[in-house]
């Protein structure tokens, strides 16, 4: 087998696994009731599925002999930016009360608040 033939069917491979992963997100995204079940589907599946899809897209260009780096920082900044834009829009969900709270803690009442134990307010003097 040629280096040709063996690019062909890796580009083939990650087209394959790029539209399964894009449609199992738009299945969840059509399926889903809510919006923060919905945000799930497409945010970690769709990543993974155009991650997929960009890197196909890079071994054919280099199958024809040109490069295309484009693809490389498209999946970067999705890579960096899908998560952010998912965390603002469940935060969004949970501050309008949109969703169901999440449970408070059971033990600690200043576990992921601004609350500080009462023996921890006492600012220590430093000797000069």
């Amino acid at each position: 087998m040629s280096v040709e033939i063996l690019g062909t069917y890796a580009v083939t491979l990650f087209l394959l696994i790029g539209s399964g992963f894009a449609a199992v997100g738009v299945l969840g995204l059509l399926k889903f009731n809510d919006s923060m079940t919905r945000l799930h589907a497409p945010t970690k599946v769709g990543t993974v599925g155009i991650g997929a899809l960009l890197l196909a897209s890079v071994g054919h260009s280099f199958l024809i002999g040109g490069s295309s780096m484009h693809e490389l920082l498209i999946m970067a900044f999705l890579f960096v930016t899908a998560p952010i834009s998912a965390n603002f829009i469940a935060k969004v969900n949970i501050h309008s009360r949109s969703c169901e709270t999440p449970p408070a803690p059971l033990q600690d009442s200043t576990w992921s608040t601004l609350n500080v134990p009462e023996e921890e307010r006492e600012v220590e003097e430093k000797p000069s």
